[in-house]
């Protein structure tokens, strides 16, 4: 073979799995799931994989499934300056995957991939002391919208305009079941 068509060959394996690895993405696989449903595409947002992994690690140190691992979601995704936002957790999968068919499967944690309006997702995954149980966390966010005085004005000119952070939670469900944390 010569050295032009080992190159060749290199690149395009090269491309295909970055390809795969893009397609496979969380922010893709929520993407087509929430096209599906008449939901806008989600991006990938630094702050919020911060946020996520901060929660998964603090789960996965205290081998405890709860959304407030880390303190109350509130406080936890006020620096993601987002209108609307909402958390998915879980335990037991080693890949996100798998985690996305719980998720979907679940009613509430369905609803909460279809937040409408949003627009950026943070996904982390970590292993508990044992690195036997994989704990994840999923922050989705949307709504970033721009903050008015109280006088009505946008800021001075010239101001970097700030956002407002009004996190609007779901009610609480009654749980009938409770399944590996989750509330069926």
């Amino acid at each position: 073979m010569t050295r032009a068509l080992q190159t060749l060959i290199a690149g395009s394996l090269l491309l295909l799995s970055a390809h795969a690895a893009f397609a496979d993405s969380p922010a893709e696989l929520i993407s087509s799931f929430r096209l599906k449903h008449g939901e806008v595409r989600v991006t990938t947002d630094a702050t919020l994989n911060r946020i996520a992994a901060e929660q998964a690690r603090a789960m996965a140190a205290k081998d405890n499934l709860s959304h407030e691992a880390l303190g109350s979601f509130t406080s936890r995704i006020a620096p993601s300056r987002a209108g609307r936002a909402a958390e998915n957790i879980a335990y037991g999968y080693d890949n996100f995957e798998k985690t996305l068919g719980q998720w979907i499967d679940s009613s509430s944690h369905r609803k909460n991939l279809l937040l409408h309006n949003a627009t950026r997702i943070g996904v982390a995954s970590a292993k508990d002391a044992s690195g036997r149980r994989t704990y994840w966390a999923m922050e989705i966010a949307g709504d970033y919208e721009p903050l008015v005085a109280k006088d009505g004005s946008k800021g001075k000119k010239g101001e970097k305009e700030k956002v407002v952070t009004v996190v609007k939670r779901q009610a609480a469900q009654e749980c009938h079941v409770k399944l590996l944390g989750l509330c069926i």
